[in-house]
């Protein structure tokens, strides 16, 4: 175990590359439920494992720069690409997360290279905006539906339960009770600041009070932690690039508010979310309670809150 402090905000000490894993391959032995894109090292060892869910009518290559900033402090971490249109309703999205974890000890030795070994004993999930909430819900164990593989941590970016308070999507996560939530795993929520501002008079806030953040915090038991970029947007995580995908790489910049760039939030979100792996998934707190006791710099104005 490490007992000395490393920049989570920095790139780590492995070289990552980026896989695709398609679903509808017949070259890999046991294809994936859904199409996946991988961020792992390329240093040989075994690493655990983050599995991350878009946001609603995303896609997955906007988080690249993200997942592969964790993936560069020892982690794989997995993205599939859920759907491409979707309803309200999360149902299907809960259904393909629990397809997709299940594959994990079958066909994900087959797709990465053999000398990466994925510790599937140190399993996470987490999700941004829509993902943030089928996160939950998977860990709340909705629809009755379990996985074969245990999840050790639940994270959420900025998650949302619905459009407005009363107006939540089912399956329903928030219950309004504090400390309601009957799961007993770790949990990290983030939260943007700007994420309840509307971007402008015709548009609603992407995470808008009564679903969002706050109170998915508020439902969490110990150990969680909540941290807020005060100046920041709901989106401000996502790589600076998304028109690559033409139409929804220009929506993750059109609905919501943002702040004056993407890498500042970018870099805080996978440094906080490293952190938080390497101190409930590795067992080494001492970067996380570095940023706790302000004994790091942090790339942005932050707020948070902590039970332990």
């Amino acid at each position: 175990m490490s007992s000395s402090i490393t920049n989570v905000f920095e790139a780590g000490n492995y070289t990552t590359q980026l896989l695709m894993a398609d679903s509808y391959s017949h070259t890999q032995y046991v294809p994936p439920p859904k199409s996946l894109l991988i961020a792992t090292p390329i240093e040989g060892g075994e690493f655990p494992l983050l599995l991350f869910l878009h946001g609603y009518l995303m896609y997955n290559s906007f988080y690249s720069q993200l997942i592969q900033h964790v993936a560069s402090h020892g982690f794989i971490v997995i993205a599939p690409q859920l759907y491409e249109v979707a309803g309200p309703d999360i149902n299907d999205d809960i259904y393909y997360v629990v397809a997709i974890t299940n594959w994990l000890s079958r066909g994900l030795s087959k797709i990465l290279p053999p000398n990466i070994i994925p510790n599937l004993e140190k399993l996470a999930l987490g999700g941004h905006s829509r993902g943030g909430k089928t996160t939950f819900a998977i860990a709340l164990g909705k629809l009755n539906i379990t996985t074969d593989l245990k999840f050790s941590a639940i994270i959420g970016v900025d998650p949302i339960d619905g459009i407005d308070t009363g107006i939540q999507t089912y399956p329903h996560i928030l219950t309004y009770v504090p400390h309601s939530f009957n799961f007993e795993m770790p949990t990290l929520v983030f939260g943007s600041g700007l994420g309840d501002v509307k971007k402008n008079l015709l548009l609603p806030p992407c995470s808008p009070k009564g679903v969002n953040h706050e109170n998915f915090f508020n439902e969490c038991n110990k150990p969680s932690w909540h941290f807020v970029a005060e100046d920041y947007g709901h989106n401000d995580m996502m790589d600076d690039d998304t028109n690559y995908n033409g139409v929804k790489g220009r929506l993750s910049y059109c609905f919501c508010k943002n702040g004056e760039s993407r890498k500042p939030m970018r870099i805080f979100v996978g440094g906080v979310m490293t952190a938080f792996l390497k101190a409930y998934i590795v067992g080494d707190n001492v970067d996380l309670l570095a940023i706790r006791d302000k004994n790091v710099s942090v790339p942005l104005k932050m707020k948070f809150d902590y039970i332990v």
